[in-house]
């Protein structure tokens, strides 16, 4: 009997592996981390070269290892994979792998723990589970009337490997958040031509992303998860940064949403946005002052022609992909059988934001309020000691269970 396992070995799991065995706890008896992955960087390992260290948002430090200053040219996958690789040597972290997890099931009391299984048969017993899977294997693809037959390729942002694979195709990006902003620029800077689609006005900000706005982005997830909600989307959160990297692509009229995404058709897509003439640019939110004339002179008339669309002035236009830039879900269908989910459609969380309010003894990382990796970072330590006071409250309510033999 294992005293916490943890599941996931990115910034969250790794900040809870390195808390747990700060308080005392033994790595491989006490202690164990399952990874899915075949080696360290959690979800960064997966993404695309072109995506460098200097485009991403910030990779904070994990405990009592800085990152340092890295070349910001360098691919974040590579950064990540080589710090995360070098934090579980340093600080002989017991991390399995690859072992990707099935089920999580509770035992017939409480106070006998939890079954972790692996796909491969393998289980461990364990007093707590601290859950750290993030959203990498649960990509969302919201429905849209002519999904289905429409003929050229879709992916989503999961499946992306780099921009050159679309040389001479037309790519709608789909979605409104950091992801799909940054595959316009990069597609782009690979010579394809690129259609936005965002299903509202972009939420752009000019807002400092600083601790004071931290803690108001985690204020404001935490009072959906305490009631069991959803999280919200992370650029519903959080904005999207109006950088000069932005900036300056918004101004040249090619970061520009043209407009929600009405349909598919067998080959291309239907907007609201451009009106009847394939000009029209629709409202940017803050980005608007960025769009003087000479700025909307610079966007690229679109191709194709007038849609019908009741009303309201429609244009189809001709794609060959659709990248759906649409986000993720938390990846949690290993513990379906432990039957979590609110009418809400979230999980209740405690106001500590890592306790599982009708679990006890399962606490969740890189989930709502945690789901950055400032967040991720903090939260692994919550965990960790929350884990603790759980595993030690449930030895002693075992041994003190077992009656004491006769003389």
């Amino acid at each position: 009997m294992l005293d916490v396992v943890v599941i996931g070995a990115g910034q969250a799991g790794l900040s809870a592996a390195h808390h747990l065995l700060r308080s005392g706890l033994r790595a491989w008896d006490d202690v164990v981390v399952l990874d899915a992955n075949e080696g360290p960087g959690g979800a960064w390992r997966h993404r695309w070269d072109s995506l460098t260290l200097g485009d991403v948002h910030g990779i904070h430090d994990l405990p009592g290892l800085p990152l340092g200053t890295p070349d910001p040219a360098e691919p974040a996958s590579r950064v990540v994979a080589r710090y995360y690789g070098a934090y579980e040597s340093t600080f002989d972290l017991p991390v399995l792998r690859p072992v990707a997890v099935a089920s999580v099931e509770q035992r017939f009391e409480e106070h006998d723990g939890f079954v972790v299984t692996a796909r491969d048969g393998r289980s461990w017993r364990t007093r707590a589970v601290v859950n750290a899977t993030g959203t990498w294997d649960s990509p969302w693809v919201p429905h849209y009337p002519g999904i289905e037959t429409f003929r050229g390729r879709q992916l989503h942002t999961h499946d992306f490997t780099a921009a050159t694979d679309f040389r001479g195709r037309r790519v709608l990006v789909v979605g409104g958040g950091t992801s799909a902003a940054q595959f316009v620029l990069d597609l782009d800077r690979a010579g394809v031509e690129t259609v936005w689609t965002a299903r509202t006005a972009p939420r752009w900000t000019s807002r400092s992303f600083d601790q004071e706005w931290g803690r108001a982005v985690e204020a404001s997830v935490s009072a959906r998860t305490t009631r069991g909600l959803s999280p919200h989307s992370v650029v519903a959160a959080t904005g999207l940064p109006l950088t000069g990297m932005y900036a300056r692509a918004i101004r040249s009229g090619l970061l520009v949403s043209r407009g929600p995404l009405l349909r598919l058709t067998p080959a291309g897509a239907v907007l609201a946005g451009p009106g009847p003439d394939g000009r029209g640019v629709p409202a940017q939110g803050e980005a608007d002052r960025l769009l003087d004339d000479a700025a909307h002179a610079r966007v690229r008339v679109l191709p194709g022609h007038a849609a019908e669309n009741g009303d309201a002035d429609a244009w189809e236009v001709p794609v060959d992909v659709v990248l759906w830039a649409t986000g993720f879900r938390a990846s949690l269908g290993h513990l379906s059988r432990l039957h979590l989910r609110e009418p809400g459609g979230g999980i209740m969380m405690g106001t500590d934001a890592v306790t599982v309010a009708k679990q006890p003894g399962l606490f969740l990382v890189g989930y709502g309020a945690s789901a950055s990796t400032l967040g991720a970072t903090r939260a692994g330590r919550r965990a960790a000691q929350a884990a603790v006071r759980y595993a030690n409250a449930a030895k002693t309510e075992t041994e003190d269970s077992v009656e004491p033999a006769s003389a």
